[in-house]
């Protein structure tokens, strides 16, 4: 850029435009599978709308059907979060986001940094450009291919990808919920307010300039009782009415206001039981639903969500309702249905994503992940949750990955090598609905026995719960789960996944959840998970080999594991290869578990 600012050129093969949750697994996917990835995020923390900057709590499919918690990256975040942060400190949840960018080498990071402009030739992007506002440089980057999870879709208008902005009319797509005629209205924004109870009465006096609120009728009849479960103030919204891009610093505006109105009406116009709470903090950055979505090979239908259309080229997972919030947000009556705010159908399976979702139907090298992909408006309004979004991140990453890999564009990988994507995405620990993942040749051939039980689930290639069936094996604390080789095998490695109580994530019924956001916690699963960390978790396991003369060796051990999904090199010639999880309560050493004597494992495997 001629302008007497400094430029700095970047040569990548992954260019991520995006650090929200979509972004930032696109990137940690992707470089976790060998390729060189530049992140570009435009704001000082990570995370979209689970930063401190909106604080809205990650939900997905698990938080509305048994057993369908999203894993992965996303699982192993959430665990890493409830290890490190039991009382969801938002600083310690930020820094936990980037201390996983920080921990791949393959990464480059650039925050504060906005893109600006893109160069395509021949319906390809050759660059993009990006200005970061605390260094006053320009950012210019060059890529084999290009990943928008900037939400927001910022590519779109800069490269002529096609997007769709609104609402499709009935005919369209054959949707129930669609409308007689399309227009271009879209789901709100909200600011979310966070309150918090103390021991003595707290005043509050508004800012001139908020709203006043003086009835319930005044504030549109919301729902506001401060120990219903999932209040949370989301119908502080606004935006869908107007341009949900241009309009969003006017919409800010209007929404701080409401929002302090809001807060005045709780502690200073009736009894709503606030005398002892405490405004702790509002959001200055509004949490955006909904902007413009990008065109792909398919487009995503409520007739896809609800029946669950099998697709070849699954490659992620939706489960969460179908949740559309009309446009008109604040400005609806609460006391009728829903306030017509709220259109929704509650889903009682997982449906399948597929691949052609997540690339352009018109820019060769564009993939997105996030809010942005490929759907109807009422797909939309399912796929759009961040537990959604993060598995769609992770699939765009890896199928990124195996496209530079093979050198092809999105499209060829997807037409030529979909399932080396789905199985490095399995072997990753991400569940796709109707697909197994492949067992190890090593393990397959070798004999799997255990001390207690029968473990032949193991190696049935499915790591979770689901249609009613565990798939898992019940063991015994310091019983061994063990493969007996016929003759001398090297061992590469090996893999474990641990049971962390995949029905615990939801907002209903938390005590906490007013007080709190990002990763709540059900507190009546089936494993008595409360807001805390998993209890059925192992947490001291030993990987131990039989040498060649033998003799059992320790080839690796953890007395601190926090992780239900585990992958570690062994490089080593053995007999057998055994996992003893380990509990010495009734010990001496007194090392303890996390408050359950059993291990419950869906996969333990070598290769």
């Amino acid at each position: 850029m001629q302008n007497g600012l400094k430029t700095e050129n970047h040569e990548t093969q992954l260019c991520v435009i995006g650090g929200g949750i979509g972004g930032l697994f696109t990137a940690l996917s992707a470089a976790r599978h060998g390729v060189q990835v530049l992140l570009m995020q435009d704001r000082p923390v990570l995370g979209g709308n689970c930063s401190s900057e909106i604080r809205m709590w990650i939900s997905g499919a698990g938080t509305r059907v048994r057993d369908l918690q999203e894993t992965g990256i996303m699982e192993e975040l959430l665990l890493e979060n409830m290890y490190r942060n039991p009382r969801r400190n938002y600083t310690e949840w930020d820094s936990i986001l980037w201390g996983l960018v920080q921990k791949e080498p393959n990464i480059t990071l650039l925050m504060n940094c906005t893109c600006c402009d893109a160069k395509t030739e021949n319906g390809r992007i050759v660059s993009v450009t990006g200005f970061q506002l605390t260094t006053y440089t320009w950012h210019h980057i060059s890529a084999q291919i290009f990943a928008d999870c900037s939400g927001d879709s910022i590519l779109a208008p800069l490269t002529g990808a096609e997007f769709r902005v609104g609402r499709e009319s009935r005919e369209e797509f054959g949707e129930e919920f669609g409308l007689d005629q399309a227009d271009t209205h879209t789901m709100g924004m909200s600011l979310l307010i966070q309150v918090r109870e103390t021991d003595h009465p707290v005043k509050y006096t508004p800012p001139e300039w908020a709203y006043v609120f003086p009835d319930d009728a005044a504030m549109k009849n919301k729902p506001h009782d401060l120990y219903a479960m999932n209040t949370n103030f989301y119908w502080v919204e606004l935006g869908g009415m107007g341009d949900s891009i241009a309009d969003t610093e006017k919409t800010r505006d209007e929404l701080l206001k409401i929002a302090f109105g809001v807060w005045d009406h709780m502690k200073n116009h009736g009894d709503h039981g606030a005398d002892n709470w405490d405004l702790e903090w509002i959001g200055f950055l509004p949490g955006k639903r909904e902007s413009r979505r990008y065109v792909g090979d398919y487009t995503l239908t409520q007739h896809d969500v609800e029946q669950c259309t099998p697709f070849e080229d699954t490659v992620a997972y939706g489960g969460w309702q179908i949740d559309n919030h009309l446009p008109g947000g604040f400005q609806l009556d609460g006391s009728l249905n829903h306030g017509a705010h709220l259109q929704k159908r509650r889903l009682s399976e997982p449906y399948p994503i597929p691949f052609r979702c997540l690339y352009s139907r018109n820019i060769d090298n564009l993939m997105f992940a996030g809010r942005n992909i490929s759907a109807s408006h009422i797909a939309f309004s399912s796929a759009r949750v961040m537990g959604t979004v993060g598995v769609i991140g992770q699939a765009a990453g890896t199928a990124a990955a195996v496209a530079i890999h093979h050198g092809v564009s999105p499209r060829d990988a997807g037409n030529r090598y979909i399932r080396e994507i789905q199985d490095a995405l399995m072997e990753d620990d991400c569940f796709l609905p109707g697909f197994r993942r492949k067992i190890s040749p090593l393990a397959l051939q070798a004999e799997l026995s255990c001390d207690y039980g029968d473990c032949s689930d193991l190696i049935n290639g499915l790591d979770r719960r689901i249609w009613g069936k565990d798939n898992g094996y019940f063991g015994k604390t310091n019983k061994a789960i063990t493969y007996r080789f016929d003759r001398l095998q090297h061992v590469n490695g090996f893999r474990l996944v641990l049971d962390s109580d995949l029905n615990r994530e939801a907002t209903d019924g938390n005590p906490d959840g007013l007080n709190t956001s990002s990763v709540l916690f059900y507190a009546f699963s089936h494993n008595q998970t409360t807001f805390g960390f998993p209890k059925c978790l192992v947490k001291h396991y030993r990987i131990e080999v039989m040498k060649e003369d033998g003799t059992w060796q320790v080839a690796f051990e953890d007395a601190e594991n926090h992780q239900r999904f585990i992958k570690k090199a062994l490089d080593t010639d053995a007999l057998a290869v055994r996992m003893v999880p380990i509990s010495t309560y009734f010990s001496e050493e007194k090392t303890t578990d996390y408050g359950s004597s059993v291990a419950h494992i869906f996969n333990f495997e070598i290769f």
